[in-house]
């Protein structure tokens, strides 16, 4: 009785979050008119890494509520590409990637030995997103615009989803993925920690 409380609450919690995840770095870029230290390549692997995962739930009937909030997370992924793209000045751009998703996830459930294999290469593609945000931020050597609430979130997110792997499906695959998972988002949120709080001491000397 006590595990299907936690299982419920680990449920619950994660589609709670994951509703507005991506909203601190959706309303950062807003107000800053500019996507300065979000890595586009980031979105474009995590947006790929989605669709597979939960395109890999769906192929294989998992239950609901362990993949409910991904099509959440495309849909706000989306947004944020395309406000990149506003930014960048290339928003015409956005019909060829809608094109390429949308023909990729067709694709993926043609045949079983395709889903499989594109869930076998998913933490690779979703782990590659992880460290395009890194390499984006070590090269500038600044945080920019990246919301360190929403890589909070997402770490907290991976780990009730590392429990509600483990009681439920028990898939190997999804449960590496999420391991993996919540220590590259961890490393991502240190490093936006650890950018904002030089930028901040810069200021005050300056100040």
């Amino acid at each position: 009785m006590q595990s299907d409380t936690l299982l419920h609450a680990a449920n619950f919690s994660t589609l709670l979050l994951c509703m507005v995840l991506k909203f601190p770095q959706i309303f950062a870029l807003m107000r800053a008119k500019s996507s300065a230290g979000v890595s586009f390549n980031s979105l474009l692997l995590e947006v790929l890494g989605y669709i597979v995962f939960v395109t890999y739930q769906m192929y294989y009937d998992y239950p609901p509520p362990t993949y409910l909030e991904y099509p959440i997370l495309i849909a706000q992924d989306a947004i944020l590409l395309l406000l990149i793209l506003h930014y960048n000045g290339s928003l015409k751009q956005s019909i060829l990637y809608t094109l390429l998703f949308v023909g990729g996830w067709r694709l993926l459930t043609r045949e079983k030995w395709i889903i499989d294999s594109a869930m076998s290469l998913c933490t690779f593609i979703s782990a590659a997103s992880k460290f395009a945000q890194l390499q984006c931020m070590w090269k500038s050597k600044d945080a920019g615009q990246v919301s360190a609430l929403s890589w909070a979130m997402a770490t907290f997110t991976c780990i009730a989803r590392i429990y509600t792997t483990t009681v439920t499906t028990g898939d190997m695959q999804v449960l590496v993925r999420f391991v993996v998972m919540t220590l590259l988002n961890m490393w991502v949120l240190l490093t936006v920690l650890y950018y904002q709080r030089q930028r901040s001491s810069s200021s005050k000397k300056e100040d």
